[in-house]
């Protein structure tokens, strides 16, 4: 309870970080459990607790309150968030497996790449694509949570929904930001850690 107090009191970027991760359980609730209005109750929670990621960095960079604990939960509460929409959307039957299995192959992989470079004392900084891809999944998901009673499937182009151009442009764009991603820090790695690693046997 005291490290609790600790982390949220002083620092309100983190306790906003900590209600985006309260979300998570809430969203799936409106969007596996049958409802009337349960999708848009699920959307509304999901732009929420979207929203609140830019707000929490904004907050942490003009009070300066950037700190470990804030650099640890940020990024956790983001792919916990667009992991538990991509599947709960697959177990509706509004996505493909395949489709959310990129997404999530991507945040993994990008995630032991910022693993590797901090354990070599290096920061990965969040280009001008990630910020665009992660714009394309809160517009893709939001797409496929209203669709078909509030997004009809036949508004669309060439025989395809609106729905469908939006998720092949986030998957171009999560691919290609990952890409990017390790295009510009994998030169930069030095093969080995900055201090040997101690690797203990479990009994």
């Amino acid at each position: 309870m005291t490290w609790w107090l600790r982390v949220v009191r002083p620092n309100l970027p983190n306790a906003i970080t900590l209600f985006r991760v309260a979300m998570v359980p809430l969203l799936m609730v409106f969007l596996l459990v049958r409802m009337s209005g349960g999708e848009m109750v699920a959307l509304l929670v999901f732009l929420a607790a979207a929203a609140s990621d830019f707000v929490d960095g904004f907050l942490a960079r003009r009070w300066r309150q950037t700190s470990m604990v804030g650099a640890f939960l940020d990024p956790l509460a983001d792919k916990l968030l667009v992991t538990a929409a991509l599947v709960s959307l697959v177990q509706l039957g509004k996505l493909s497996a395949w489709v959310a299995m990129v997404v999530i192959a991507r945040e993994l992989a990008v995630s032991g790449l910022r693993m590797v470079a901090a354990a070599q004392n290096q920061v990965i900084a969040a280009s001008r694509w990630g910020k665009i891809k992660t714009a394309s999944q809160i517009l893709a998901i939001a797409c496929l949570i209203v669709e078909p009673r509030w997004l009809k499937p036949q508004w669309g182009v060439g025989g395809r929904s609106i729905t469908w151009y939006v998720v092949i442009l986030m998957l171009v764009l999560t691919v290609a930001s990952g890409v990017d991603y390790f295009v510009r820090v994998w030169p930069r790695l030095r093969g080995r850690f900055s201090e040997p690693v101690r690797v203990e046997k479990v009994k």
